[in-house]
Order: structure tokens, then sequence, then C-alpha cells
């Protein structure tokens, strides 16, 4: 072996040794995770909502003061979404009732949560309805409704469905998703509620996924 190419496997040799001198301190720093996709809340999931970052996004609506307000106004602490409508006879009570309850359950873990509830009825959801609407569920709930484009933009951005019955006055029902949906700040979108979870099983969850952020 000539004395250059030695050299050469030497230099190789050290660089290499180097190199795995180098990820193994990014691994041990927390700097590379190499189990790309990693789920920091994977202890706190009951649903398949991981990789659903499709799910969520910028939004304009109007709340129940008539002020029109955006998906930032709205997300500044972590948040329980439910999209419905006022004159639903009885799935949205039940579910808003259950939400409201664990938005109480979490206040007593010191866990501040706003519940939202979001209209996909503007037709008959004025502002002033939702006002009165919210205030006898909760005194933090914030209400939210808006025009037909924007009720189908923030519908489509959540993945959610509604479409209201044929009717010739206005006592129509309008078929829709059930789901709730739980929103963090910097995270967005993070897990979703189906109809048979309980509050104190949404206000442990959702404890969870907050201890975690």
């Amino acid at each position: 072996m000539s004395r250059s190419l030695g050299m050469i496997i030497s230099f190789v040799a050290v660089s290499l040794f180097l190199l795995s001198l180098l990820i193994f301190w990014f691994l041990t720093s927390g700097q590379v995770n190499l189990t790309k996709g990693a789920d920091q809340f994977a202890e706190c999931r009951t649903s398949n909502a991981f990789g659903s970052a499709t799910i969520g996004g910028e939004f304009e609506l109007v709340n129940q003061d008539g002020l029109t307000v955006t998906d930032k106004d709205i997300f500044k602490e972590p948040t329980i979404l439910y999209f419905g409508y006022t004159f639903c006879p009885d799935i949205c009570p039940l579910d808003v009732y259950r939400n409201s309850e664990a938005v109480d359950l979490l206040h007593t873990s010191k866990i501040s949560v706003t519940p939202v509830f979001v209209s996909i009825d503007p037709e008959r959801d004025t502002p002033e309805v939702i006002g009165d609407f919210v205030k006898y569920h909760h005194p933090k709930m914030i209400g939210l409704t808006g025009s037909k484009d924007q009720i189908e933009h923030v519908s489509k951005v959540y993945k959610t469905y509604y479409k209201a019955q044929r009717s010739s006055d206005d006592l129509y029902l309008v078929d829709h998703s059930t789901l709730t949906y739980l929103v963090l700040p910097k995270y967005g979108f993070v897990e979703f509620f189906r109809r048979d979870k309980s509050a104190d099983e949404i206000a442990d969850i959702t404890a969870c996924f907050v201890k975690n952020s």
C-alpha cells in the first residue's frame, strides 16, 4: 500500500468517526428526531387524528357581537370547537352541554379552555340569535356565524358536512356531522371527539394534550 493511499484511508476513517460523533451529539441533545413524523401527543390520542394535517386552517367569521374575527382571534388558548345550529332539536344541545361541562371540569384543574360554537345555518343564526344561544350554554363560549360563503369555507377546512333539508318554511332541519375538535395555539387541530365521548373523557384527554404541548 502506498503512503498516499494510506493517508487517504486514514482521512476517511477519521472523517467517518467524527461524523458518527456529530450524529450522536445531535441525537442526544434533542436536535434531531430520526422517527420522522413522531407524535408528541401519542399518549393522549384515542382517535386516528394524527397525520390529519389537512384539517383546520384560516377562516373569517362573525361573532355574537357582530364583529368580524379570524382564526387567530379565536384560538388564543386551547379550544373545544363544535359545528351545529341553534334550531337543532336534540343532538346539538346535548353535545354543546357536554362540551361546556368538559370546560368546567378542566377549569377545576386550572386549565383554561374556550368552547366555540360555529353555526352551519347562517340564514337563521344571526349574531343576536347566536349570542343568546352561547350565553345560555356557557359564559366563555364564543358563537360564530357569517355569510353562506364564509360558513362553507370554514366547514371545508374542518372537513365537516351539513345540508339543509327541503322545506316550505323556516322550520327546516339541517343534517350535519357531529364531531368536536380540539385546537391548540401554535399546533392547530390536534384531536377530535365523537359523540360517545363523555365530558370527563374529553376533559382528561384535553388535559393530556395541554400538558404535552
